[in-house]
């Protein structure tokens, strides 16, 4: 199995607790972390911008990666959001194991 860690950032810690709950219940993630305040500097519409924003890390399968990119898409207010995977080359197998039986892209999570 493949796993990736995703980097998201969002506009506001609410963004990113909104976005959190969504990939955590329909099960496209195992879990995720949220970061409050870190400064953004970036190029957008031909000049730089600094933004203060939200950092979301998720841990999740390669498989699960597409679903969990609409799902972001669909709930971001950013016209170009940042969501990027990067593959895990190496882990504790007994969390790597724990993420393949969380993430069950199309099942919903039991409360």
């Amino acid at each position: 199995m493949n796993y990736l860690f995703v980097y998201i950032t969002a506009s506001d810690r609410k963004e990113a607790e909104t976005i959190s709950d969504a990939l955590i219940s329909e099960r496209l993630v195992a879990c995720t972390n949220i970061i409050d305040t870190m400064s953004a500097l970036f190029w957008w519409d031909g000049g730089v911008q600094s933004e203060d924003e939200v950092v979301l890390i998720a841990k999740t399968t390669a498989e699960a990666f597409p679903k969990l990119e609409q799902r972001v898409l669909d709930l971001h207010s950013y016209e170009c959001p940042c969501i990027i995977g990067m593959p895990i080359a190496s882990g504790y197998q007994g969390y790597l194991d724990w993420i393949s039986e969380e993430v069950r892209p199309g099942s919903k999570r039991q409360s």
